[in-house]
């Protein structure tokens, strides 16, 4: 059984003039156990949406959500106790100390005092606990929100953006902290982010939403080593180059001024290269460099959100 897992979850809003906004589209989605799966998408893709309805907060158009077996639709609290979330929303006491804020939600849950102790602790926020949230930075409430979502170690965390507002120092820590969790506690983090580089470092699976669709889900190890690369080119005369590649029977485009050759089914990148070379020296257009794409997730991310686009552009059309 998958910690998480969705079938069709879909969310139509609609606004003051009854107008209809699809905002999820049809997500099914399943994030392992003990997994750190990245949730990634642009800014309005749809993933606090999808979070807001895994945790209970908004109700689904259609579709179902299952947290750790419990579907979330007919026992929200049953579920939401499987879960510890930090979403956009704090909801923090300003005139209390982060110790008092996290107090309150401590004796919600009927847990001993000791939690506080444990998960001030893990996010590094004991010398902090006494001062007023009011006088926290975005980063410590961050933190603190973290902290949280932690008490009585739930074995599923949800956390939206969970590095936003954290200085290079403490984005750090937090993406050792979310790489180690599982290890050490067994639990597993659903975390959205638009940040490649870290969801890159940091999860174990992906899935990418676009336009409100999930576009793409898997382990993130064996997406990169299926992805074929592309070969990447810098020319004196992009234009031309692209053109010259393309009379030979090479898909070429245009990345700004970088050439883009997408090697076919039954071609390597590394002889690709090569013919692409000759073809250009031979052309008498200058080749400053040359080579296949490292496999990266921002590469697999760039594709799979373009594809998406022009799939979407023809069915318009």
């Amino acid at each position: 059984m998958a910690a998480i897992e969705t079938q069709g979850l879909t969310r139509v809003f609609r606004g003051r003039r009854g107008e209809r906004r699809l905002a999820v589209d049809a997500v099914s989605m399943t994030v392992p156990r003990g997994a750190v799966y990245g949730f990634l998408g642009r800014n309005g893709a749809g993933k606090t949406t999808t979070l807001r309805m895994l945790t209970g907060l908004i109700r689904p158009t259609q579709g179902t959500a299952g947290i750790d077996g419990v579907d979330v639709a007919a026992d929200r609290i049953g579920a939401a106790r499987r879960v510890g979330a930090l979403l956009e929303a704090h909801g923090f006491y300003g005139h209390l100390t982060g110790r008092e804020n996290l107090d309150l939600t401590r004796r919600l849950l009927a847990l001993p005092p000791t939690e506080i102790d444990r998960v001030l602790e893990a996010v590094d926020m004991v010398e902090h606990a006494g001062r007023r949230v009011s006088d926290y930075s975005l980063g410590m409430r961050q933190r603190l929100g973290l902290g949280r979502a932690m008490l009585g170690a739930p074995p599923i965390l949800i956390l939206d953006e969970p590095t936003n507002g954290l200085d290079p120092g403490g984005i750090a820590h937090m993406r050792r902290f979310l790489k180690t969790l599982p290890d050490r506690t067994g639990a597993t983090v659903l975390l959205s982010s638009h940040l490649l580089g870290e969801i890159e470092q940091t999860a174990t699976h992906i899935g990418v939403i676009h336009d409100g669709r999930l576009v793409l889900e898997g382990e993130l190890a064996r997406l990169k080593a299926e992805q074929t690369p592309r070969v990447l080119a810098r020319t004196d005369d992009p234009a031309r180059a692209a053109a010259a590649v393309s009379a030979h029977g090479l898909a070429a485009t245009l990345d700004g001024d970088r050439l883009v050759i997408q090697p076919g089914a039954d071609q390597g990148a590394d002889a690709v290269s090569a013919a692409a070379n000759a073809i250009l020296v031979a052309a008498g257009i200058a080749v400053f460099a040359i080579g296949a794409e490292a496999r990266s997730l921002e590469g697999l991310y760039r594709r799979v959100t373009a594809r998406d686009a022009a799939m979407t552009q023809e069915e318009a059309a």
